[in-house]
């Protein structure tokens, strides 16, 4: 499977990810490797937990067009 993440620098200068397409599933690394590392493992946990409580695995995102 394959998912989209975010990655973004906070004000501590550790990175914070997220998988959109499973709400609530964050993580964050001191580095880029870690981040991805630690939200692979975050996103394993969450679809374990999703698939037990009978929930879908993940929700639908979509890609829009905005004028900025």
């Amino acid at each position: 499977m394959k998912l989209i993440v975010t990655l973004e620098r906070d004000e501590t200068g550790m990175i914070i990810t997220e998988c959109p397409s499973i709400p609530g599933c964050i993580s964050q690394g001191r580095t880029e490797d870690e981040a991805i590392a630690n939200i692979r493992e975050a996103i394993e946990l969450c679809i374990e937990a999703r698939a037990a409580s009978g929930m879908p695995l993940t929700v639908e995102t979509r890609e829009v067009e905005v004028g900025v």
